[in-house]
């Protein structure tokens, strides 16, 4: 607990907390004691409040133009709707129009939903300042400066705490990665139904792929502007070697099933490379503590004795049961200890980063860097492609335009004594998905009494202002830490500062403490109600455009594994934008399946279907990653046409799953090599290889690499490739089973 606390006070969400709180007392504390009207720190306040949310991590042109954006916005729709505030007749279709056309920016992207939630909040805030009284251009031109004030000060953080950025993202990366590990260790030995750890795993994958993306946008970006300085280069070793750790986690070749059958009586061995997962699983938390200078650096010495044990018992299973009845399973333990050597090796380079690095590692140019980023499409066709009802994206823009009317009717009406809190609400809460407004509506309900708890609990032991003003002053940079990291922990804390903050104002706080929440809950009432009611974004109903994506990913890497296998050398910068693209568009699909069953039971179509296709995608991927890591990290021999014939059958088996998919008809030419041919010419190869190995060491050349390098080649290849054939005839089948119930 101490240890979660301490962390915590040293993150990146508790320093931008702070840089926020900064942001907005400094400029209120200088209004009111120097220049004797505190509305004018008020309105810079309100312009940081404005722009934060677009201070995500990333490159810091993103970052920059994110927030310059803002608070242009902010200035504009600030200044807009103070001038129309007391027409009533106008004012309520140019606020629908405004919401619908704030919250449609969000196509563009992670970034562009921000700045359309800071365009939210400036409609909403708009209506809680009286320009009867003050100079509206005055007001939103300061909210403006507080949007440049807050700039300036996180370009400061920036140039102060240089690293702390990149190391909280490596260290968020490299403790998901140690979970991932443990799971497919629990994978390995599973005495119950595997789905629940292949759920688990799926939601790994996508938050890795996600930060990835984050490391990807600041490190690459970082090297166009320092080139190949010291810390840049460090950093790029690092995320090179714990991407190569997550393909390699992916890529484990084991067929469960078959593992559980061969191995059914000799569980003792496969408990051994269990406890050599864990193992570098838990080095990889020292990792972590050591970035976060919580430990020092030091060498595991219980993974060279378990590697030695693992030895061990694939000798002595392989004279238990004697050759050639032993060679299948001792195979598959060989192919299971080279990956996961290697995973151990990947784990050693990542502390020899950490300590230093050597000069012969390649750096990518920045040239070859630059296509690793994925760019932001911001081209304005995505406007108008997105102008339908079968984008949920629309259909929440405007769901929220009319839910925001509704709101603001019924704030007005009923004479709220805060009606924007209502808006404030409904903009927090709602999302295109329903799953994540009725978990948001659940925790911001749940944060709102919880605080409101314990500021009436405050407020009956004492009524004196300095500590009320102690409380909103602590609480302010509380909830902006727990905005991004626990939802309804923030809302406690933006509770207890919204009312200690009108507690130093307000002489009847009880009322506020109120009217805060029965806003929030008909907040909560009417975004929850809008999301199922007003023309839903169920999962299922665009999850096939994921599947799509991901069918596609999955295809071209396998052509450039293949490409790979027959030219060889160098692992082109082709190849791995590639095998990125594959990983970063199943994980999509992962989270859509999660999406989906956060979704009502009555509206999780064909929930059974959509699992299969998702699980043959990853097991697909998980295949293609194993066969792509084996030929990059072994020589292998001459291609056998039996390699194309399989890769062709597949492909042809992929575009018919996607044209059924698109219902279109996808026309292939096929090779004339039956697959049955394919798969006898390989078994054929694999015993005469088999037979020559025994002859072998009847002979006394027990130790020829040769023959048993590429016995294990052919096996695993062959293995692989039916595998991947397999998935390819299940796929279209489910893929047909999924369009026919779900029209």
């Amino acid at each position: 607990m101490i240890e979660k606390v301490n962390r915590f006070f040293k993150s990146l969400d508790f320093l931008k907390g702070i840089v926020m709180a900064i942001a907005i007392l400094i400029p209120v504390f200088i209004s009111k004691y120097i220049l004797n009207d505190i509305h004018v720190g008020l309105s810079i306040a309100l312009g940081v409040l404005f722009c934060a949310p677009t201070d995500v991590p990333g490159s810091t042109k993103h970052v920059f133009f994110g927030i310059l954006i803002a608070s242009l916005l902010s200035f504009i729709l600030t200044f807009l709707f103070g001038s129309i505030a007391t027409v009533f007749w106008l004012l309520l279709p140019i606020l629908g129009i405004s919401v619908f056309l704030v919250s449609y920016i969000a196509v563009f992207g992670f970034r562009a939903s921000l700045i359309s939630f800071v365009g939210l909040m400036a409609i909403i805030l708009s209506f809680t300042r009286d320009y009867s009284k003050e100079s509206l251009l005055q007001h939103a031109s300061l909210i403006a400066l507080g949007g440049l004030w807050y700039l300036l000060l996180t370009f400061l953080k920036l140039k102060l705490f240089p690293k702390i950025q990149t190391d909280q993202f490596f260290i968020k990366t490299i403790e998901k990665t140690a979970n991932y590990l443990r799971v497919r260790a629990d994978l390995l030995v599973c005495e119950t139904d595997r789905n629940e750890l292949f759920q688990k795993l799926f939601n790994l994958q996508f938050e890795i792929n996600e930060h990835h993306e984050t490391l990807r946008d600041i490190i690459l970006t970082a090297q166009s502007k320092n080139m190949l300085s010291n810390k840049v280069r460090r950093q790029q070793l690092l995320f090179t070697q714990l991407v190569d750790i997550l393909e390699l986690a992916v890529a484990n070749p084991v067929d469960y099933e078959k593992f559980d059958l061969v191995f059914e009586k000799h569980t003792e061995i496969i408990a051994d490379f269990q406890k050599l997962m864990y193992e570098i699983a838990s080095h990889l938390d020292h990792i972590s503590r050591v970035i976060r200078n919580e430990e020092t650096l030091k060498d595991n010495a219980v993974i060279p004795k378990i590697i030695k044990n693992i030895e061990r018992n694939i000798d002595l299973y392989r004279i238990l049961i004697t050759m050639p009845k032993a060679r299948v399973g001792t195979l598959m333990l060989l192919n299971l200890k080279n990956y996961q050597e290697k995973q151990v090796q990947n784990v050693i380079s990542l502390e020899r980063i950490l300590n230093n690095y050597a000069t012969n590692d390649k750096i990518l140019s920045h040239k070859e860097a630059t296509r690793f980023l994925t760019p932001q499409d911001y081209d304005f066709k995505k406007l108008t492609e997105n102008f339908t009802f079968s984008s949920p994206i629309f259909k929440h823009s405007l769901r929220l335009a009319i839910i925001t009317i509704i709101g603001f009717v019924i704030g007005k009406l009923f004479s709220m004594q805060n009606p924007y809190w209502i808006l404030l609400t409904i903009a927090v809460i709602m999302r295109p998905s329903f799953g994540l407004t009725k978990t948001r509506s659940i925790h911001r309900v749940i944060g709102t009494l919880i605080g409101a708890t314990i500021a009436t609990i405050v407020i009956l032991f004492t009524q004196n202002p300095l500590v009320y003003g102690i409380i909103a002053t602590i609480s302010l940079p509380l909830a902006f830490s727990f905005i991004q990291l626990n939802y309804r922990n923030a809302a406690v804390f933006i509770t207890l500062n919204v009312i200690f903050t009108y507690a130093l104002f307000e002489p009847n706080i009880l009322s506020v403490v109120q009217f805060r929440i029965i806003d929030t809950l008909i907040g909560a009432t009417l975004a929850f109600s809008a999301t199922y009611f007003l023309w839903p974004s169920w999962q299922f109903q665009n999850i096939h455009e994921y599947f799509i994506s991901a069918i596609k990913s999955n295809q071209l890497f396998l052509n450039e594994i293949a490409t790979f296998y027959h030219v060889k050398g160098e692992v082109s910068t082709t190849y791995k934008v590639k095998r990125k693209k594959a990983f970063l568009d199943v994980a999509e699909m992962n989270a859509a399946f999660q999406r989906l069953s956060q979704d009502p039971k009555s509206k999780q179509i064909e929930l059974s279907t959509i699992y299969e296709i998702t699980v043959f995608n990853n097991t697909f991927l998980s295949s293609l990653a194993a066969l792509g890591a084996y030929f990059r990290n072994n020589k292998t021999s001459i291609v056998p046409k039996e390699f194309d014939v399989y890769v062709d059958k597949i492909c042809s088996n992929i575009k018919i799953a996607i044209g059924i998919l698109q219902d279109t008809e996808i026309l292939h030419k096929s090779t004339e090599i039956s697959i049955e041919d394919a798969k006898i010419s390989y078994e054929k190869a694999f015993n005469e290889l088999s037979d020559k190995r025994d002859y072998e060491i009847a002979q006394g050349e027990e130790h020829s690499i040769k023959t048993g390098s590429q016995l294990k080649e052919t096996l695993l290849v062959s293995e692989q490739l039916k595998w991947l054939y397999k998935l390819s005839e299940n796929l279209i089948e489910s893929v047909k089973k999924y369009k026919k119930n779900s029209l």
